[in-house]
């Protein structure tokens, strides 16, 4: 069985970022890693939970809205995936994703999309919660003006 795409990446090289993690036809991936892989450093399920409501927002309401296939949490706790057409520019989804970011810490009110109707789950969101893993990622963030592939690690 072929290992998939993400397997094929030294976990233990990569650091908080952003990074492009595989090219599939017009849809490129995006790893939004908020924490370092295999630290103990992860994301609560709340954190996630509210940082997904909040940056799928924000992205699907952006510049690049028409573009986003994807936004949702990785299984390992540690990020999200971003999926977007590659008419994007990865400088310009970098840009997207720090304009999400900081809406989320500026934003006063209920979550986007908290109630028994819109959501699977919704006592299960903290905004303070995600506004610090948004701020601390953001701030990661603000270090860097480029997207790394993972081929290039």
């Amino acid at each position: 069985m072929n290992k998939i795409k993400s397997f094929q990446v030294d976990h233990r090289r990569l650091d908080e970022g952003i990074y492009i993690s595989r090219i599939d036809g017009d849809c490129v991936t995006y790893d939004l890693r908020f924490c370092r892989p295999n630290t103990g450093i992860l994301l609560d399920n709340s954190s996630i939970h509210t940082t997904e409501h909040m940056l799928a927002t924000y992205l699907r309401n952006s510049d690049i809205a028409k573009e986003v296939v994807y936004f949702g949490p990785m299984g390992c706790q540690t990020g999200f995936y971003l999926i977007v057409r590659d008419s994007v520019s990865p400088e310009r989804v970098l840009e997207s994703v720090k304009d999400a970011l900081r809406l989320t810490m500026e934003y006063e009110g209920e979550v986007f999309g908290k109630s028994e109707l819109e959501c699977g789950n919704y006592i299960n969101l903290d905004l303070a919660k995600a506004k610090r893993a948004c701020g601390a990622y953001l701030s990661r963030l603000e270090q860097t003006d480029r997207i790394v592939p993972y081929e290039e690690l």
